[in-house]
């Protein structure tokens, strides 16, 4: 991670210019990079590098020593006509490789979560609702 970095808690390197939640769970060995927006009820496993400009939206878990590369897009609404705003969620397991500009979105229906597996590789602009 280029530029300079601070410690949040512990040995988690944050960029300064990353805005992480207060009721978001960063695992030891995280590290976030420039631009990054973590949102309320996200938790990274340790060990997880989050590239710049990526967004981690709300009531998704990433699984420990992933890597999400630049502008990758997770947990956010499902682009779903018949999504109407029902609670839901979005795993990512261990181990798993998410490239540039891939979106992943939380689940469509009530209580629906939206699983990947660990070690994964999601390929660049790959979009997963």
């Amino acid at each position: 991670m280029s530029g300079p970095v601070i410690g949040a808690r512990g040995d988690i390197c944050i960029h300064p210019t990353a805005m992480v939640d207060s009721q978001a769970e960063l695992d030891a060995g995280v590290a976030v990079g420039p631009w990054v927006i973590i949102g309320p009820g996200v938790q990274v496993g340790g060990g997880t590098n989050i590239g710049p400009r990526v967004l981690i939206e709300r009531d998704t878990l990433v699984g420990e020593d992933c890597l999400i590369a630049n502008g990758a897009v997770l947990g956010t609404d499902p682009q779903d006509l018949k999504y109407k705003g029902e609670e839901s969620s979005l795993e990512v397991g261990d181990r798993t490789v998410i490239r540039e500009f891939a979106t992943l979105n939380r689940g469509t229906r009530a209580s629906g979560r939206t699983v990947i597996g660990s070690d994964c590789l999601i390929m660049a602009y790959t979009h997963v609702a």
